[in-house]
């Protein structure tokens, strides 16, 4: 016995593991199926979905067509059983309420006949009963046993005093048999007898499997016809995604951006578009990343450039210094004096090139405070009066206006302005370098004007390029003791706080820088507005 369970326990734990197995291995195939591609997804969906629903409206539709024709049963059996009631209370001479032993054989065959026929006008069995459930009479007698008596659940109906339909099924065939429980006469308060009206109503299982037959039908010829709309549906999607794909495939090795002509959906059209400007996006991208390469590029070499010429030089006199070749008191001291002079020009560079990549790189921050241009240009000119008379060189401060109030930062200000005074003490000698501030058409003007030696104007076009330096007639640098990027510094400057610079320049008659900025009225305290009044 144990051993017969325990392999019956064995078999079933078999058979339940094929069957588990069996359905991951189905819904496996199936979710690969689904994602594999858009045809099978949409396929897959719409299938699925018709089937799913063709079941639930065969479920439906079948609920439906009983409860319709049950209901339709119930309320013809309520108006059956209301004209019995009214037709057995007609036959007053019919004792109803005797009992079956006290009626002459006349009487229960008068009786009898009388159920008959009404059963068959109404086509029902009628069944009187009285209040305890007895049975007085029945329209088919040989079914009824001698003091046989009703359910219990027809003589609670009855009490109710109100005529009911109740349903009951058949122990024999198990058929659906509907029941109408009526108190007899228009009594309701003195309920003496009842009438039981049974009748099986209309059996709708033939009329439900020809209509599930058309709809299984009608269902195959729709999901042929779904079957189809998908597969175009999903040719008319994935065509298109395919171009684009095989076009974003060529973008990204390289290609011209995709054309959005002749799509044939909206959204293809927006995502084509979207991604043509992600494609520009991309190129301006790897435009600009080239070009900072190839900047950063020529920074490198320009700073090996220019950090190579002082190097070799300190290099070279050090060696000599070291190896003791100079024995000479005042050759000595020149070498050292050229080492330091270079020394210095290294560190100016070095400064000069940290603060133009933290210019570049937006690191700099400025203030926007007011700064008054007049006094901060005297200042500026005070202080490098000495460095222009050692080149017999005057400054001038030429003051046209007494509003030259700006928003920027003073020492940036500064920085420009001294920079613009040190070149031009650089490329005059034996001049005159005026320094004008004045305000017209809501701007501060503030002009750096020598009488120098002027820049060629093959050469003018370059003086904002990094490491840039002008050389004069003779060959010899301007700038000999620049680093070449303060021209860029200033540039840069002038930009970050809202400004602009000019610069106008003849050979052999001087250069004049010219830089603008917004002014600051007092009255209104805002940037840039026409001084009017």
């Amino acid at each position: 016995m144990n051993t017969n369970l325990q392999q019956g326990r064995e078999k079933l734990q078999t058979v339940i593991r094929t069957v588990r197995g069996l359905w991951l291995t189905i819904r496996r195939l199936l979710r690969e199926q689904f994602n594999k591609n858009i045809y099978t997804s949409i396929l897959f969906t719409n299938v699925t979905a018709f089937v799913v629903g063709l079941i639930a409206l065969m479920m439906f539709s079948s609920f439906v067509v009983k409860q319709v024709t049950y209901d339709q049963a119930q309320e013809e059996l309520l108006r059956k059983a209301k004209r019995v009631n009214f037709a057995l209370s007609q036959e007053k001479d019919q004792a109803w309420w005797a009992a079956s032993a006290e009626q002459t054989s006349d009487q229960a065959q008068d009786r009898q006949d009388l159920l008959a026929f009404l059963s068959d006008i109404f086509d029902a069995r009628i069944t009187i009963f009285d209040v305890e459930g007895s049975i007085m009479g029945t329209s088919a007698r040989q079914e009824v046993v001698l003091d046989s008596k009703i359910e219990e659940k027809f003589l609670e109906i009855l009490s109710r005093g109100e005529t009911t339909i109740a349903r009951t099924v058949d122990r024999e065939t198990g058929q659906l048999i509907f029941v109408a429980v009526v108190p007899m006469g228009n009594n309701k308060d003195d309920i003496e007898n009842g009438i039981l009206l049974e009748t099986k109503p209309f059996n709708p299982d033939l009329s439900l499997n020809k209509m599930r037959l058309y709809q299984i039908i009608g269902g195959m010829v729709i999901l042929v016809i779904l079957i189809i709309v998908s597969i175009y549906l999903a040719m008319r999607i994935s065509s298109p995604i395919s171009r684009l794909a095989t076009t974003v495939a060529e973008i990204s090795r390289g290609s011209d951006v995709l054309s959005v002509e002749g799509q044939s959906l909206d959204e293809i059209n927006v995502l084509a578009i979207q991604i043509n400007k992600l494609a520009l996006r991309l190129q301006k991208i790897q435009t600009e990343s080239s070009r900072m390469e190839e900047d950063r590029s020529r920074l490198f070499a320009e700073i090996s450039h220019e950090l190579r010429t002082p190097l070799t030089a300190v290099l070279g006199f050090v060696e000599a210094i070291r190896d003791g070749m100079v024995q000479d008191k005042a050759l000595l001291e020149r070498y050292l004096d050229i080492i330091y002079t270079q020394t210095v020009h290294i560190t100016r560079l070095v400064d000069d090139i940290l603060a133009l990549s933290r210019l570049e790189s937006g690191t700099i921050i400025v203030e926007k405070l007011p700064v008054e241009m007049t006094a901060l240009a005297q200042g500026v000119v005070i202080s490098m009066e000495s460095a222009a008379n050692s080149k017999n060189t005057s400054i001038l401060l030429e003051k046209k206006t007494e509003n030259a109030i700006v928003i920027g930062d003073v020492d940036r200000m500064e920085q420009i302005i001294r920079n613009l005074v040190k070149n031009a003490i650089r490329a005059t000698e034996n001049g005159i370098i005026k320094v004008g501030v004045e305000a017209r058409q809501g701007e501060v003007l503030l002009t750096i004007e020598d009488n120098g030696i002027g820049i060629p104007p093959d050469d003018l076009p370059h003086i904002w390029d990094r490491f840039y330096r002008v050389k004069n007639q003779g060959g010899s640098h301007i700038q000999e003791k620049g680093t070449g990027l303060g021209l860029v510094i200033v540039k840069k400057l002038i930009q970050l706080q809202g400004g602009k610079i000019e610069v106008v320049s003849q050979l052999g008659k001087g250069t004049t820088f010219s830089i603008s900025f917004p002014i600051l009225l007092p009255e209104i305290g805002l940037p840039g507005a026409s001084p009017n009044k």
